[in-house]
């Protein structure tokens, strides 16, 4: 499937809120990997996702992934290229930085001290599957456009901008990314930028016009 239909597909996918609460990231990745649906691609690249014994793993095959790191620094394999992670939409260090408990000692101290935390890191509204590689390089870094090409992670259309610590996702990935914000803040009171609100705003949009577009073929 070409990217541009699998971003018509995905747009036309509405944001499904899950009821299941946890009140340990540990818990709700257990339950993600047991629930996951045998049609889940990963967030950032829309590979297909394998299950190997307890794991999962993405199959590069169509969606064109290439690592762009294949090995570590220490001349290892890159493992995190080769497995599914869970990644935070909104990182922990993002909704952390806005509770005291962080202000006073981190996440260590949020997972041990702040309930609310620790429901914010487990609510499953706000994961995803995605490459640990890309998960990795994406960090904390906010959301955003970036000029030029993708080409960093072979047919993968996610961008990193190391220097700016700025990603821009594949359209397919934009509506999933923006509805996680808007449920964070609504559920959670988590702060968004102006900057950020109307690109989620714009991203929502595009989306829809999409769907709309599809609808009309």
């Amino acid at each position: 499937m070409s990217h541009f239909l699998l971003a018509l597909v995905l747009a036309c996918l509405s944001f499904n809120l899950y009821a299941e609460q946890f009140t340990r990231f540990a818990s709700a990745k257990k339950h993600l990997i047991k629930t996951l649906p045998e049609n889940a691609t990963s967030l950032y690249c829309g590979c297909d996702i394998k299950r190997q014994g307890k794991k999962l793993v993405p199959d590069p095959t169509a969606c064109g992934y290439v690592p762009r790191n294949a090995v570590t620094r220490s001349g290892k394999p890159n493992a995190r290229a080769t497995r599914i992670e869970w990644e935070h939409i909104v990182p922990a260090w993002e909704f952390g930085h806005q509770l005291q408990c962080w202000q006073d000692g981190g996440r260590k101290n949020c997972i041990k001290t702040s309930a609310q935390f620790r429901k914010m890191e487990a609510d499953i509204n706000n994961l995803a599957p995605a490459i640990g590689e890309i998960n990795a390089d994406r960090s904390n870094y906010r959301f955003g456009m970036i000029t030029g090409d993708a080409n960093q992670y072979g047919r993968c259309q996610v961008k990193v901008d190391f220097k700016q610590r700025v990603v821009e996702p594949p359209f397919y990935a934009r509506k999933r990314i923006a509805d996680a914000y808007f449920y964070m803040q609504k559920t959670y009171g988590l702060k968004i930028s102006d900057k950020q609100q109307k690109l989620f705003n714009a991203w929502q949009n595009q989306a829809l016009a999409a769907q709309q577009s599809n609808k009309a073929l």
